[in-house]
């Protein structure tokens, strides 16, 4: 049995260790040390017979672990959308864990219901979404997205005199999904958990952006007469791009479709008066997702699913059992809205990450990191046989090598090897993605600290690389 003097020593051993990896960021290397096998032969040690000391163990583990971490938390991370879990949102977190409050019903853990209670309100306030509209904490955009999808497909079902909390699937009316050709994949996932299949789906052509056309789904929609959920995106995982929110939700509405919309990053632009243009027409949508992981900088995990319509949602979602009491008194109970009966009180962090930001942080480091990517742009606007294929309209850059002339095969090695060389250099983490048929050096500017001094240094890394791969 661990005593209380074991755990005050292992927990500061673990904070010790927590402050120096933040610290020490910027000087370690990007790209893990070590390889796989390393790795691995680290952790896969002998089982003891008998415990081991606590302060030891957190020693061991972060021996272990620290040469195959990702530098995710620091500001030279740009190859995928993830954030940099705010310092105060770690701290609450390890507070979160030490009070090891079940955040399922509010008589579980009244703290944490209200806890999560008001910082919805704050979120709905930032992204000006309705204040009517419920709202769930998920693992990440992948789980929210599922929640408002079944929340939709329950809905419009409902709308066609079907019961399915009642009926089931099986003689449900068939549901018809729109959605771009170009969305993301875990919508593609999400939609096949809940029993959709490719026959279900209508793929909606996109422009050279990755935008949807409305025109194509009109033509699509005039041809369906059953029940239909739409699904836009507020950020493009390539090129950051808005679908036409004004031209298809109005279009929508007279088909009687449910609109969801992907925001699991984009929709922060909304938050941003100089950006906000991005998003308008969104808010007539029926449910949104968007990640707190993501640009807000919570830590992982911390996804969120509004819902403009409480009553379907919570018809979706409820958990209920003669055990889970509750009283008049109660605030909000979570498990009528989200998937999981037993998970961490995830409204603490996000609690506290609002308050060390503010409506102006939010609005700063949004912007912020616009303009790094305008800078980024600029310093690659000219350069002969550099291609940025997408409008620069958020935060992402979807960089392509060589001329359109050249062989496909031979552009594509040498994005390859581009992104090789800054990787050798090892002070900036970027990775590649397909994109229109191509490879393409995906970059995503959202760690919290990034700001100009470090899209300096990743500029002169990347022409470094292309200087010596050009001349290949």
């Amino acid at each position: 049995m661990t005593s209380q003097k074991e755990f005050k020593a292992a927990a500061q051993k673990a904070l010790e260790h927590a402050v120096a990896w933040r610290e020490d960021g910027p000087k370690l290397p990007a790209f893990p040390s070590a390889t796989t096998a390393q790795i691995r032969a680290s952790f896969d040690v002998d089982l003891p017979e008998q415990g081991l000391n606590g302060e030891i163990i957190i020693d061991n583990l972060a021996r272990a672990a620290e040469p195959g971490l990702v530098n995710n938390t620091h500001q030279n991370f740009y190859a995928w959308v993830q954030g940099a879990s705010h310092p105060i949102g770690v701290a609450a977190d390890i507070l979160t864990s030490a009070w090891g409050q079940n955040a399922a019903i509010h008589q579980t853990a009244p703290a944490a219901a209200i806890a999560e209670e008001v910082s919805s309100k704050w979120i709905l306030e930032l992204l000006n979404l309705p204040p009517e509209s419920s709202f769930a904490f998920a693992t990440g955009a992948t789980m929210a997205s599922f929640i408002c999808l079944s929340a939709a497909r329950s809905e419009v079902l409902h709308r066609h005199g079907y019961d399915l909390e009642h009926e089931g699937l099986t003689g449900a009316p068939n549901i018809q999904v729109f959605l771009s050709k170009e969305a993301h994949a875990t919508i593609i996932s999400d939609l096949r958990y809940l029993g959709f299949g490719h026959k279900n789906l209508v793929f909606i052509a996109v422009d050279h952006q990755g935008r949807m056309l409305p025109d194509e789904l009109e033509q699509k929609l005039t041809c369906s007469n059953g029940p239909k959920i739409v699904i836009v995106q507020a950020g493009h995982i390539n090129s950051g791009a808005f679908d036409p929110f004004n031209e298809i939700i109005p279009l929508c509405k007279v088909y009687n479709a449910w609109i969801h919309v992907d925001g699991a990053f984009g929709l922060w632009a909304r938050a941003v008066p100089s950006l906000a243009h991005l998003c308008e027409g969104l808010e007539h949508a029926d449910s949104w997702t968007v990640d707190g992981h993501k640009w807000l900088q919570v830590p992982y995990d911390s996804g969120y699913a509004i819902v403009k319509h409480p009553d379907a949602h919570r018809r979706a979602m409820d958990i209920s059992a003669s055990y889970l009491v509750s009283d008049p008194d109660d605030g909000r109970n979570p498990a009528q809205f989200g998937l999981e009966l037993s998970r961490r009180a995830r409204g603490f962090s996000l609690w506290a990450v609002l308050q060390a930001l503010g409506r102006q942080g939010v609005v700063e480091m949004i912007s912020r990191h616009h303009d790094c990517a305008k800078l980024l742009e600029r310093h690659l606007a000219g350069i002969p046989r550099i291609r940025i294929l997408n409008q620069v309209v958020l935060n992402q850059l979807a960089i392509a090598f060589g001329d359109e002339n050249e062989a496909l095969e031979k552009r594509n090695q040498m994005t390859v090897a581009v992104i090789q060389k800054i990787r050798e250099e090892n002070k900036n983490f970027v990775l590649g993605a397909k994109w229109k048929n191509q490879s393409i050096l995906r970059i995503s500017i959202i760690s919290q600290l990034t700001d100009k001094d470090d899209i300096e240094v990743l500029a002169a890394s990347l022409l470094r690389a292309w200087d010596t791969v050009s001349l290949v």
